[in-house]
């Protein structure tokens, strides 16, 4: 796991030299889409220490990434919802998804999620608002956006891209190439981009078997960790039944005595 004390600037030169250099075109790319959500602890840890590489090994020229903050979160209504990790996290969630529709290039949006991700990881979330100073970005518009109906907009939006997913997410973080979910195999997700790939002029990290088979080593170690919104219910639900079969219980005995 990647935590640094302070945001990483050696990351932002990547992002800058990916950016740049980049082609424009992008007909041959592999799409590769990351649901997510804010505050789960294996959905940062994702963005921090995995998704990097993308800009790390060039595959910025073969790949379109796109992120969606929304993950397990449950609509409850009137434009209203749930996160699995409580209000701070749909807080997050809003933020990174007007960063998103505000700063359209993945240069800079990354940069300012991967900020807030690692503060996340380090257990200092409530200081997401120094990631704009770290980074020389206008904090303006964002806090405009998640304050108001946009961000509420943005948020449904997302919610129905997530709902919407074939088959269903089943946790996150969920990692789709080309349309196809990883499942547990999601930080091997630079095998299937380069397996993916159907141009000529791909990345030298696709052609370094060593490289894949050190993934497929970490991967054997991982215990490939996730926020699984089913089993966090499936869980509440037991407790539930449990503490209920426990007053029953004791209201007859009451009752009988």
């Amino acid at each position: 796991m990647v935590c640094s004390n302070t945001f990483s600037f050696s990351l932002i030169l990547i992002l800058s030299f990916s950016s740049f250099f980049s082609p424009s075109q992008s007909h041959n790319k592999v799409s590769l889409e990351l649901y997510y959500e804010s505050l789960c602890p294996y959905s940062a840890d994702f963005i921090v220490s995995y998704l990097p590489q993308v800009f790390e090994h060039d595959l910025l020229s073969i790949v379109d990434l796109k992120l969606v903050p929304w993950g397990n979160a449950k609509l409850k209504g009137n434009k209203t919802f749930d996160c699995q990790h409580g209000k701070y996290e749909c807080l997050l969630n809003t933020v990174e998804a007007c960063a998103i529709d505000i700063w359209p290039k993945l240069d800079k949006h990354f940069s300012f999620i991967y900020c807030i991700e690692d503060l996340a990881l380090q257990g200092k979330r409530k200081e997401w608002e120094s990631c704009y100073e770290k980074l020389g970005l206008d904090s303006t518009l964002v806090n405009d956006c998640y304050r108001s109906e946009r961000g509420k907009e943005l948020d449904l939006k997302l919610a129905n891209e997530t709902n919407a997913l074939q088959p269903p997410h089943e946790y996150v973080p969920w990692v789709v190439v080309d349309g196809k979910p990883l499942y547990e195999d999601f930080e091997n997700f630079i095998s299937y981009i380069c397996k993916a790939y159907q141009g000529t002029d791909a990345p030298k990290i696709c052609t370094q078997a060593s490289y894949l088979s050190t993934v497929r080593e970490v991967e054997a170690e991982g215990k490939h960790s996730f926020c699984d919104m089913e089993r966090v219910m499936t869980t509440w639900n037991k407790i539930r039944s449990t503490v209920a079969s426990w007053t029953s219980q004791m209201n007859f005995f009451l009752v009988g005595t």
